[in-house]
């Protein structure tokens, strides 16, 4: 296990200077968790590539890896400059059966796409301290005909192209029934691979009710090394969640690391569904958005709560990493280089020409600033669709 490190020094305020650092470090995820280091993992691709004209909503899948490697790469870029540790391969739906079922991807295989992924990953990873995770998700197959040998077929098929590529680790993702979730934790053990496993779930629990702490518990007996929860639901909803895991865990004397990455907008209804039912999904959550100053109560939240593993889902930009990596900077021992551009709690806003700007520049006006949307006909809560019935 070895280290190299550049750091640059740089003045945030008067008489205080902070290290920048780019740290290489060889041990995997586990060996860092176990130590006690702080993970900051990614951010949100599809939603963020949707933006950007290179994912089709609805379908959601990322052959843009293939088709678009130079935005996957940038976004990569972005994430690890804002202080990612790892990088999760854009593999999100890249299940054979709904690259078919989406019919948007005719002529590149799931195979093309998850080796195209890792590629991207990798590349980006070297550049800086970062693993790479190999991504699965739910599959079609499963809502279908809840099959085990054939989604398990699914998930060894994933894995096997990871395999191939020598990813760091595994991670379960935007999985909402835990038996699946338990299914494709079943299958990536037997790569010898390290697991972590996140629930897209609310603190009701799974989409068949099974409780969080009970959904923890059944992912760690099937092996996952890591658990926790990710998107649907906001930043804080989702630390309780977690919460109520680790609670089950503990209970069941069970250990495991715990992990979040959640939804980046404001779900204040903290309904079963999470944010696809509410009636901005999926064109319309701008007014939702965390601002940065959110990510620094969440990031706080999620390591008082014995959460290591930090990052965010859909809705969650490169800034936001930043914020994550600029809270937990005491605890991390360094910035990120995308620090270089930002002063810490607006200090960089004493430089300003205008007084009541300048007068912006310290962390009270921030943390107790309430935003305004500027649309003064909006409500400030919305009534989600959730008619989970008819979705089991």
């Amino acid at each position: 296990m070895s280290y190299s490190c550049v750091c640059v020094c740089v003045c945030v305020c008067v008489c205080v200077c902070v290290c920048v650092c780019v740290c290489v470090c060889t041990q995997n995820i586990l060996e860092r968790l176990n130590a006690g280091e702080v993970i900051v993992g990614d951010g949100g691709y599809v939603m963020q590539l949707e933006r950007r004209g290179y994912v089709k909503a609805g379908h959601w899948t990322p052959e843009a890896a293939v088709e678009h490697p130079e935005a996957v790469r940038q976004l990569h870029r972005e994430f690890l400059r804002a202080g990612a540790n790892v990088l999760q391969t854009f593999t999100f739906y890249c299940s054979e059966d709904k690259l078919e079922i989406s019919g948007n991807v005719t002529n590149i295989t799931g195979g093309q796409i998850n080796e195209a992924a890792c590629n991207l990953a990798r590349e980006v990873a070297n550049e800086g301290d970062a693993l790479v995770a190999g991504c699965v998700s739910k599959t079609p197959c499963y809502q279908k005909s809840r099959s085990e040998p054939e989604v398990k077929a699914i998930f060894k098929k994933q894995m096997d192209d990871f395999l191939k590529k020598n990813i760091d680790f595994f991670i379960v993702e935007f999985v909402n029934h835990v038996e699946e979730g338990v299914w494709a934790v079943e299958v990536l053990k037997t790569s010898g691979k390290p697991v972590g496993a996140t629930l897209c779930i609310s603190p009701h629990g799974d989409m068949q009710g099974v409780p969080p702490g009970e959904c923890a518990v059944r992912l760690v007996k099937a092996g996952a090394d890591i658990v926790g929860i990710n998107c649907h639901l906001d930043p804080l909803t989702c630390v309780h969640t977690v919460k109520l895991m680790k609670e089950g865990l503990e209970k069941a004397g069970l250990k495991a690391h715990l992990m979040i990455q959640p939804l980046g907008f404001h779900t204040p209804e903290c309904n079963f569904g999470g944010y696809i039912d509410l009636p901005e999904f999926p064109f319309a959550l701008e007014t939702r958005a965390m601002t940065r100053w959110d990510i620094h109560k969440y990031a706080r939240a999620a390591y008082d709560a014995g959460i290591r593993y930090i990052g965010g889902c859909c809705g969650f930009e490169p800034y936001h990493i930043r914020a994550v990596a600029e809270e937990l900077a005491a605890e991390r021992g360094f910035l990120p280089p995308a620090s270089e551009k930002h002063g810490p709690w607006g200090a960089a806003l004493e430089m300003h020409t205008k007084p009541w700007v300048r007068a912006r520049a310290r962390r009270e006006y921030w943390e107790n600033l309430l935003p305004a949307s500027g649309r003064p006909k909006c409500p400030s809560m919305a009534t989600p669709v959730d008619d989970y019935e008819k979705k089991l």
